[in-house]
């Protein structure tokens, strides 16, 4: 029965309008919802994804909504009951028509500087989609590390820590130094010249001899994610 189960699920997929095939038992399998880029996507695409995703999961994340995407969404027909949840800043938007579990887990996310917390802040959201209770900290860069110590006091206890960075992209390899948790160091396409829009600090990182994990430049979403799907295990295993 397991092993039927198992074949269901990594087959499992429903078309949608011929222009999309969503993956419903994404979560089930991997531990990661499915999230939608609305950037490309034509509005009444992105509607009929969307509302197809409720049906099957109850919810969905949508990332890098435009303006046109976002009043389309407002305004489309979902089922009664179904909520909507906008965070400016990232540009992201969550729906759903049930309620939010929660894990026991726990997500930091630190910013280096205000210009970053767009992509932290996606990756915030993404951590309190998949249930866990997350730390925020921003402007804690090290043009002034002594901002960084008292922000650290609040990540105590997080099972994992998103550290978005743009520029040269230090402090991530500064924080994993310091902390037990493991680090998911974030680039951000700030900064100008050689080595601009996040590429110094994608170098940086990978450069890094602090032991860290490295997503690609502005991939809120997939930090976010990866730290939620560490801290959910280990919710796990102490709960056992």
């Amino acid at each position: 029965m397991d092993e039927a189960v198992g074949q269901i699920r990594l087959h499992s997929l429903r078309e949608v309008g011929g222009i999309a095939k969503i993956d419903p038992c994404r979560a089930d399998r991997i531990d990661v919802p499915e999230a939608i880029l609305a950037e490309g996507k034509e509005v009444e695409d992105l509607v009929n994804i969307a509302r197809a995703h409720l049906e099957e999961s109850g919810s969905v994340i949508i990332t890098r909504v435009s303006p046109d995407h976002l009043q389309a969404l407002k305004q489309a027909a979902f089922p009664e009951g179904t909520r909507f949840l906008w965070t400016e800043r990232p540009r992201l938007a969550v729906v759903r028509n049930r309620e939010r579990k929660q894990t026991g887990g726990r997500v930091g996310v630190m910013s280096a500087g205000t210009a970053d917390v767009a992509v932290a802040e996606e990756a915030r959201v993404t951590a309190e989609e998949m249930g866990c209770e997350v730390v925020a900290e921003s402007d804690v860069g090290v043009a002034g590390i002594h901002r960084l110590f008292p922000s650290l006091e609040r990540m105590m206890g997080a099972d994992a820590v998103v550290v978005a960075a743009g520029r040269e992209g230090t402090l991530p390899a500064i924080v994993a130094g310091l902390v037990d948790a493991p680090v998911i160091a974030l680039p951000v396409s700030t900064g100008y010249g050689a080595g601009g829009v996040g590429q110094a600090a994608l170098l940086s990182m990978l450069q890094s001899c602090s032991v860290l994990a490295v997503v690609n430049i502005d991939a809120g979403f997939v930090a976010g994610a990866f730290a939620a799907k560490i801290a959910n295990r280990r919710a796990g295993k102490a709960a056992r």
